[in-house]
């Protein structure tokens, strides 16, 4: 049996619903891809993920369920962001429009505004955005 202590954690929003659901789309296969803001990796001094980069998906319960593999990365203004990119999200949106109405609905949340460190945050079409695609290498659960 493999050990997975070495992976970085790779977390989908916060605990709770939305990760839940989240890490679910993955597990389906219907979650390929997920958009990250470049303030956030920035103000957390993260570096950006890379291609061939490996973590362990974890749930709400920070319980390793699968490892996955990033695949691609872009960055690019939320305003290029396309329709397979928001498709491959997995979370049934049928438009660009309805992916962007969900995710700044939780940019603009308190979490993400005290990630990164600005209590009025918000985003607009300039704003720079981590397009990333990934798969799962293994299933853990």
């Amino acid at each position: 049996m493999s050990t997975y202590d070495d992976l970085p954690p790779y977390l989908l929003g916060f605990p709770g619903p939305l990760r839940d659901q989240l890490v679910a789309a993955v597990l389906s296969g219907a979650k390929t891809s997920t958009t990250g803001l470049l303030a956030e990796y920035e103000a957390e001094g993260e570096p950006l993920p890379e291609p061939g980069a490996r973590s362990l998906l974890v749930d709400s319960g920070e319980r390793g369920v699968a490892v996955v593999e990033v695949t691609a990365v872009e960055v690019l203004r939320l305003g290029d962001v396309g329709p397979a990119h928001a498709l491959d999200e997995g979370e049934g949106f049928a438009s660009v429009a309805e992916w962007r109405t969900a995710h700044e609905e939780f940019w603009h949340s308190e979490p993400v505004r005290a990630a990164v460190g600005d209590p009025g945050f918000t985003v607009d079409d300039d704003t720079l955005v981590i397009a990333e695609r990934f798969r799962v290498t293994e299933r853990l659960v």
